[in-house]
């Protein structure tokens, strides 16, 4: 495809009624005027009539487009749509830079995927499995960026060979939710290996969303940030990024946050100060400064860099830049506006917010974001540091997955590694990791079941230590509980009034599923079909491993085993580990 084409395409039902013809013709001026109108205004809706007469209608341009542009096809959409629909009642018409719309029924937050069109770039990719692969991956990481930015498009390139690139683009209506958006682009990009296998380029088109890819660039490039030449190196990948257009200047950081003042400063940490600022263009964000004498070094610092910026999920931070001068190490991030999910949890006046829907979404949430990591990512993350203090929650209470400073790549047939440095948080450690260094996905699972059961229960892991030598901890608690039949006792109380009780049981269910022994722990793509409702029975859990720890709380000397028969304890001595707290 050397020249490109405009695309027109319209699908249409017939209408019977001379009344709804001449309320469309109304809705349709209604468009045109607003996309010609002195503001920049890349989507809009509009509902004309009343019923049985009532049309819905909008339009929305593609989100790298001028807004002269924009308006052009919107005012062309509307003369060819009544052109090809003379008698129309349902009718969406496609270009390349703007899709349009009207129906009889209501069509703004509901999901169509019918009537779908397609079409293929002729031209033949040479290695189809492996372009395959990565188109893949492509496509579904771009569905994932549209779905969580507020006009519904992204854009995103892979690297085919040293010589050719993949462009893909995906978008939806403005006006669907996040997860209709992601669900309508999963639909579509699904018609990708029926129509277009083998292709250099393909799109689909539905009523809702559509998606784009080609081996040539046939949107616009755009960049938003004061940078510096810069480059990272993934270790041991051999992958170099370029990070010209994530890096900041100094002078803008102290300018955003005035100078890094005490009063902007919102969090603290052993990793430094987190402050809140506002670029010039207005938008806030959230300033991570580390400390000088941070456990976090150069090579943790370009590593969270590298990680963030690549994944790209509704369900993450977003990564907006970093900065590098002398000895200051700063990462620059989206502003979450309600702080951190234990910030709401574990205090005695604030936890009513969260009630069953809200905390039950937030699960779902992590478990979609953690699936993304270990599955669904070009990248196989384990992140090996999931606790409520690293979840943010945003203006919806939607979680944000934040703090990637300790992550690992993992290879896509690696299934473990061991390590000397044991870094994390104590009480959501695995027991292979905190004695023994190894760590896997499952370790991620296991810390995110010590999660749902903090997040159905209300209460920190930590208040279950005992002042003794053994720390039964709250996953004990909990099979105590589910073994004694009073597992009601463990849900927080605000949660029994308004609440399904089924589901809250199957999370603390499927809390103690992922606290068995490794081999025994479900995936997160499991985990995300089982709070999905799938099987419907669930295996039973077996009891939790436990393990000893030392009176002073930063050691862990012994290692125990539980008898099923009896009950009773057995340890033996173990070599000292030691935990670098966070």
């Amino acid at each position: 495809m050397d020249e490109e084409k405009p695309t027109i395409f319209v699908r249409t039902n017939t209408a019977s009624r001379p009344t709804v013809m001449v309320v469309l013709n109304i809705l349709l001026s209604f468009l045109s005027s607003n996309a010609t109108s002195t503001s920049n205004n890349a989507y809009h809706n509009a509902t004309v009539g009343q019923s049985p007469n009532t049309v819905y209608g909008l339009y929305y341009c593609r989100g790298d487009v001028a807004r002269d542009v924009c308006r052009d096809c919107v005012n062309s959409a509307v003369n060819d749509i009544v052109k090809s629909c003379p008698n129309g009642e349902v009718g969406v018409i496609w270009y390349d830079e703007c899709t349009l719309r009207y129906s009889n029924e209501s069509i703004f937050s509901i999901v169509s995927d019918s009537s779908a069109l397609i079409m293929l770039n002729p031209n033949n990719i040479s290695d189809p499995t492996r372009f395959n692969q990565l188109l893949d991956n492509t496509m579904n990481e771009v569905a994932t960026e549209a779905a969580s930015y507020s006009d519904r498009f992204a854009t995103q390139e892979a690297i085919v060979t040293e010589f050719q690139n993949l462009y893909c683009l995906a978008q939806c209506s403005p006006y669907l939710s996040r997860n209709g958006c992601y669900r309508c682009l999963l639909g579509a990009i699904g018609n990708l290996p029926i129509c277009c296998n083998g292709s250099q380029g393909g799109r689909v088109f539905s009523p809702s969303c559509v998606v784009r890819f080609e081996m040539y660039l046939f949107h616009r490039v755009t960049t938003s940030v004061p940078a510096t030449s810069s480059t990272l190196l993934v270790s041991g990948r051999n992958t170099i990024i370029s990070a010209e257009s994530l890096q900041f200047d100094f002078s803008v950081v102290l300018e955003a946050t005035y100078n890094l003042a005490d009063v902007n400063k919102i969090g603290e940490g052993g990793f430094g100060s987190v402050y809140k600022g506002m670029l010039p263009n207005g938008q806030e964000i959230a300033v991570k400064r580390l400390s000088r004498n941070s456990s976090q070094g150069v090579e943790e610092f370009k590593n969270e860099v590298v990680l963030v910026a690549k994944l790209q999920h509704c369900n993450f931070v977003r990564l907006l830049g970093f900065c590098l001068e002398g000895e200051e190490k700063i990462l620059i991030y989206e502003f979450v506006s309600n702080k951190s999910l234990d910030y709401f949890l574990f205090d005695d006046e604030k936890h009513v917010q969260l009630d069953w829907q809200r905390r039950y979404k937030i699960i779902q949430g992590i478990a979609r974001g953690f699936l993304y990591l270990h599955e669904d990512s070009c990248l196989r993350i384990i992140h090996r540091d999931l606790k409520a203090s690293n979840i943010l929650l945003d203006e919806e209470m939607n979680p944000k997955i934040s703090d990637f400073g300790i992550a690992r790549i993992f290879g896509m047939d690696q299934t473990q590694e061991k390590t000397n440095r044991i870094v994390g948080t104590y009480g959501y450690m695995s027991r292979e990791y905190a004695l023994h260094g190894f760590f896997s996905v499952k370790s991620d699972v296991f810390s995110f079941s010590v999660l749902i059961l903090e997040i159905v229960s209300g209460k920190k892991n930590s208040i279950f230590h005992q002042t003794d030598s053994v720390d039964l901890g709250l996953k004990s608690n909990a099979w105590r509980h589910w073994n004694a039949g009073t597992t009601l006792e463990l849900i927080d109380p605000i949660l029994l009034e308004n609440c399904s009780i089924s589901a809250v049981m199957r999370c603390i269910h499927i809390g103690l599923l992922c606290v068995q022994k490794v081999d025994e722990r479900p995936t997160m793509a499991n985990m995300v079909l089982m709070l999905n409702g799938y099987p419907a029975t669930l295996p039973l859990p077996t009891q939790p491993a436990s393990f000893v720890r030392s009176s002073t709380g930063s050691r862990m000397l012994l290692e125990g085993k539980v008898s099923q028969e009896t009950g009773s304890s057995q340890c033996k001595s173990m070599s000292i580990t030691e935990v670098q707290p966070r």
